[in-house]
Formats: structure tokens, sequence, C-alpha cells
């Protein structure tokens, strides 16, 4: 059974915190890096559970600086640990396409309701690792495709150029809802 957890200091997420550091996951290997948005005006993150073991996290936060006021930066840190991912391209593509996946089945969803009425943004670049490129390339080109995000530019942000989206918030949650809930 999956579910997510608010994350707070009392979780104990030295496995998760090891097996993302095996895996070259810098961004989720400790706490301090999968936490650097505490330093946003508002901000929350989320650990994905599968039964007991944490498998995923994600966190969202203020973007006024960059998108302007009542801005809020969603799917930071995202990460799923190998073995619950979906593996090749057709199969990726459609699983975005009907939200067949941990990110908008629970990551995505916690994020949006999180930030409430307020304009979200996720953001996606080239850095050399390649989920990230993958994202970039893939998930969120899909999301735009089928009309539930949008690019609005490119920043510099935290060390590289940024591709900017857009998530129109209810479009996203109406079409999720069309397809299986796990």
């Amino acid at each position: 059974m999956f579910y997510l957890k608010e994350w707070n200091k009392n979780l104990d997420l030295t496995e998760f915190y090891s097996a993302c550091k095996q895996r070259g996951f810098e961004n989720n290997s400790s706490e301090k890096n999968m936490l650097d948005c505490r330093k946003e005006k508002e901000w929350n993150a989320w650990i994905l559970y599968k039964d007991d073991s944490a498998i995923g996290s994600v966190a969202a936060h203020s973007f006024e600086d960059v998108m302007g006021k009542n801005a809020f930066r969603v799917l930071a840190r995202t990460c799923i640990l190998e073995g619950v991912r979906s593996k090749g391209l057709m199969v990726a593509r459609t699983a975005i396409k009907q939200h067949q996946n941990m990110v908008d089945q629970y990551l995505l969803p916690a994020c949006l309701d999180w930030a409430g009425d307020n304009r979200v943004f996720a953001t996606s670049n080239e850095s050399p690792i390649a989920s990230q490129r993958l994202v970039n390339k893939y998930y969120f080109p899909t999301l735009e495709e089928i009309g539930l995000v949008h690019n609005v530019g490119t920043v510099f942000y935290k060390k590289y150029y940024q591709t900017v989206w857009e998530i129109n918030k209810k479009s996203f949650m109406d079409h999720l809802n069309q397809y299986p809930r796990w």
C-alpha cells in the first residue's frame, strides 16, 4: 500500500537517505539536501511510503521571487527509488498521459492541495542527471500535449537554466480523476 506523510523531524529516514545516496540521488541523500527549500518563505515536503518503507519524496515552496506574487514551485526534490518506477519510453509516455505513475497519483496532488488557490509552477532542465533530462524532454512536454501545463519560458535558477511550467491545477485534477487512482 502506498501513502504519503508530511515531512517532520521525527521521521526516521536514515535508510531512505542511504538508498538515495547509493543511487546517486544527491538532492535526496540527506535532510539538508532534500530540504533546501526550508529557507523559502513557505515550504512543505512529503515522503512517499510503500508499506512501511520510504520510497520517494517531494517538496514545494514559495516561488514569488521568480514568478511573482502568490506563486509556488512544486515537484522540487522529486525522487522515486528504483524498482517502483515504470520502465521504457512508450510505457512511460502512456503512464504520463493516463497518470499511472507515482508522481501524478501521490506527489503532485499533495503539492497542488498544499498550494491552495495560488499559481503553481514546476521547473525542469537539461542537467547531466538523466532523470531530470527525461522530465524536461518527456514528462512536462507530454502533460503540455494534453493541455495540463504550459511552458512559460526559461529562467536561471538553482545553478541551471530551467524551463518553467505552469500547472493548471483544476484541469490536472479533473484529468487525473478520469483514470484509475491507486
